[in-house]
């Protein structure tokens, strides 16, 4: 007898102790304005990566990859709830057992009627009705709650994908620094890229507070496979790097709180991620993944088009990878994580899960 009584106060403690797990991995997901990276949640994110990871490794284009990983992120959102909800009801089935509610089967059918809120099997108690009713209590919670927050992701998603098509009025497809500052110089002269950079530094700020309060955000990819929040965000802070470093302007304030948003914002997305980084990087400490070569080349492309540029090119080197060292290293692991598109000095140097060959294939033709 007493060792029966030990096993079901077991059952019951378990139970309780699955309920306030689940609950609190709710709360951190969709409720704490923070981020926190959650376990449950990234135990579930992590194995069905693993299963669309699975999935695309036949698939030889990128293209087709991005379509199937298009709906890796809703997959998992829609999948998440429905992870919380058989907890619950385990964790209720234990909890039923343990108050002699009949057999596990018995237990197990009680629990998914009133999780359910079906009604079809109910119990004779009043403390096991008690129960019942916060077990109903909790699945409607959690469902409200999920659907309370589907407005919330979407509209920052919209945000987030407004400034990035608008980028490809400015930048080109893919996008590019260079190409950025050139079209700029050819329309408007540089004299409006305050402008520019105030409206990049606001899309900085939201993007840190909506992509580590709401984790899913950053893996709903763009509209169109050769766009990404990520290609942008390099391209925008590779912009006024070089407009800062190489271009010969008076040195603008705005870029200068730009490139600090982006790279602030980005780390603290890759600290949601677990993403290692050196929190205070040197160009004597570390170095970028922009070679002396290619920025002699983009160096060049821009006083071809015209563009004023510095005349110290070894101090405008230094300064341009001053700027970069700050973001380098995030930029390129947030590239890797979301398995962006093709773009200059962002996805086109990084460690991809997929053939060299396929990144390519958006490279323009001067590239290949």
């Amino acid at each position: 007898m007493p060792l029966t009584l030990a096993i079901h106060a077991l059952a019951f403690l378990l139970g309780l102790a699955i309920i306030v797990g689940t609950l609190v991995s709710a709360v951190r997901t969709f409720v704490v304005p923070r981020g926190i990276s959650d376990w449950l949640t990234r135990r579930v994110f992590l194995a069905m990566r693993r299963i669309f990871d699975t999935v695309i490794l036949p698939i030889r284009t990128y293209r087709g990859r991005d379509r199937v990983m298009s709906v890796y992120a809703p997959v998992t959102l829609l999948i998440l709830p429905v992870v919380w909800l058989i907890l619950i009801s385990l964790a209720y089935t234990c909890i039923y057992w343990a108050l002699g509610d009949g057999t596990w089967t018995q237990a197990f059918t009680i629990s998914g009627s009133s999780l359910l809120t079906l009604g079809f099997a109910a119990p004779h108690d009043l403390m096991s009705t008690i129960v019942v009713f916060s077990e109903a209590t909790i699945g409607l919670a959690l469902i409200a709650l999920f659907i309370a927050y589907l407005p919330t992701i979407y509209g920052a998603f919209s945000r987030r994908e407004a400034a990035v098509t608008a980028l490809e009025i400015r930048a080109g497809s893919p996008p590019s620094a260079v190409e950025m500052i050139k079209r700029f110089y050819r329309i408007h002269g540089f004299d409006h890229f305050g402008e520019v950079w105030d409206t990049w530094e606001e899309w900085f700020v939201e993007l840190e507070e909506t992509h580590t309060s709401l984790g899913v955000l950053s893996f709903f990819r763009s509209p169109r496979p050769e766009r990404s929040w990520v290609t942008a965000a390099g391209t925008v802070l590779d912009t006024a790097s070089l407009m800062l470093s190489a271009v010969d302007v008076h040195r603008e304030p705005h870029a200068q709180l730009c490139v600090r948003a982006g790279y602030v914002a980005l780390r603290y997305i890759a600290d949601l991620f677990k993403i290692r980084y050196n929190p205070s990087p040197t160009v004597d400490t570390e170095r970028i993944s922009v070679s002396r070569a290619e920025f002699d080349a983009a160096f060049d492309e821009l006083a071809g088009a015209g563009v004023p540029m510095v005349d110290n090119r070894e101090q405008a080197w230094h300064d341009f990878a001053g700027w970069r060292v700050n973001y380098d290293r995030v930029l390129l692991a947030l590239a890797n994580l979301t398995m962006a598109p093709y773009a200059p000095w962002t996805s086109d140097r990084m460690p991809l899960p997929v053939d060299r060959t396929l990144v390519q294939e958006h490279m323009p033709l001067a590239e290949r």
